[in-house]
C-alpha cells in the first residue's frame, strides 16, 4: 500500500512537470515599446504597428509589453487599461508555457531602454526552449538608408530657404550618436537642409539653430523622431508654451510649420521593425 501511494505522488509530479514545460508548439511574438499615454497617438503608431504584426506574423501569438513604468502606471489609473511591463509579460508568455518567444523593440535606438529590456530577457534564456530579439530601428547601415527613405514620403516639397528639423529625446547612453549619424546620412543621400536635434541629449536645438542661421532658413517644418508624438513632440516640439522649439524658433524670425505624427504612423518605419523581427527568428541578429 505504501509503495502504492508513492508511486501515485511521483505520477502527479511527473504530469505536473510536463504540463508546465514549454509547449514547443506555441509561439509568441511580444513587441515592445516605452508606450504612451496619449490616446490618439497610440492608435495611430503603437496600435497601427501591433495590427501589422499580427497580420504578418499569423502563425505566432502577438502580445504587448511597455518599458515605461510610469505611463503603465498612468494608463492604469486613469483609463483602466492594463499593459504589462517586460517582466509581467515574460512570467505571462512562461505561466502559459509558450515554447518559442520572440521580442521586438520599437525602440529608435539600441539605447538604455533597449538594453534594460534586454537584461530583463536574458533573466528568462533558460525558461522558454528558444527566445530571442529583435534589433531596435537605427541599428545597421542599412536601417538608416530605409529609415531616411521612409522619413522623406512626408516631406513637403520645399525651396533653398526652408528646412526640416527633426526632434529626437536624446539619451545619456552613448547610442546618443545615432542622431548626429542619421543627420549625416541624409545629407549623403541628398537630401539638404534636413536637420536633427534632440530634447535631452546632443546635438542641442542651439546647434540646430546655428545651422539654420547659416544656411539662411526662413522656414522650419519641425518634425518628432519619436515612434509616437506624446508629451515631447506634443508639448517641447509643437507646443505653445515659451520653451517649446516652435515658440522659441518663431521668436528668432523663422516662420515655422508642425507636422504632429509619431514615426509609428509610416508604413515604412514599421516595416523595418517587421523586418527585425523576422530576422531574428531566422536566427540573423
Amino acid at each position: 500500500m505504501k509503495k502504492m501511494i508513492i508511486l501515485v505522488l511521483v505520477s502527479l509530479i511527473l504530469v505536473g512537470t510536463v504540463s508546465c514545460s514549454p509547449d514547443s508548439n506555441k509561439r509568441a511574438l511580444l513587441v515592445v515599446s516605452f508606450g504612451t499615454s496619449y490616446q490618439d497617438t497610440r492608435e495611430k503608431t503603437l496600435d497601427e504597428t501591433q495590427i501589422a504584426f499580427e497580420e504578418k506574423f499569423s502563425s505566432f501569438d502577438v502580445y504587448r509589453a511597455f518599458t515605461a513604468q510610469t505611463i503603465i502606471d498612468i494608463l492604469e489609473e486613469r483609463d483602466d487599461i492594463k499593459v504589462n511591463n517586460v517582466k509581467e509579460a515574460l512570467e505571462a508568455l512562461k505561466k502559459d508555457n509558450y515554447g518559442t518567444v520572440v521580442i521586438q523593440s520599437l525602440h529608435v535606438m539600441n539605447g538604455a531602454e533597449y538594453d534594460d529590456m534586454v537584461a530583463i530577457v536574458d533573466e528568462y534564456k533558460n525558461e522558454f526552449n528558444d527566445i530571442k530579439v529583435g534589433k531596435a530601428l537605427l541599428t545597421s547601415h542599412e536601417d538608416y538608408n530605409k529609415v531616411i527613405e521612409s522619413l522623406a514620403t512626408n516631406f513637403p516639397e520645399r525651396d533653398d530657404q526652408e528646412a526640416i528639423v527633426f526632434m529626437g529625446h536624446g539619451t545619456h547612453h552613448e547610442a546618443n550618436a545615432v542622431y548626429a549619424a542619421l543627420e549625416y546620412a541624409f545629407e549623403a543621400a541628398g537630401y539638404n537642409n534636413v536637420f536633427v536635434g534632440t530634447v535631452e541629449g546632443f546635438p542641442t536645438l542651439e546647434n540646430v539653430m546655428s545651422k539654420l542661421e547659416k544656411n539662411k532658413i526662413e522656414k522650419v517644418i519641425l518634425m518628432p523622431l519619436m515612434i509616437v508624438a506624446g508629451d515631447h513632440a506634443e508639448n517641447d516640439m509643437g507646443g505653445d508654451e515659451e520653451d517649446s522649439w516652435k515658440t522659441i524658433l518663431k521668436q528668432s524670425g523663422y516662420e515655422v510649420e508642425v507636422y504632429m505624427h509619431g514615426m509609428g504612423e509610416n508604413k515604412g518605419i514599421r516595416e523595418i521593425f517587421m523586418d527585425h523581427a523576422e530576422a531574428a527568428i531566422e536566427g540573423e541578429n
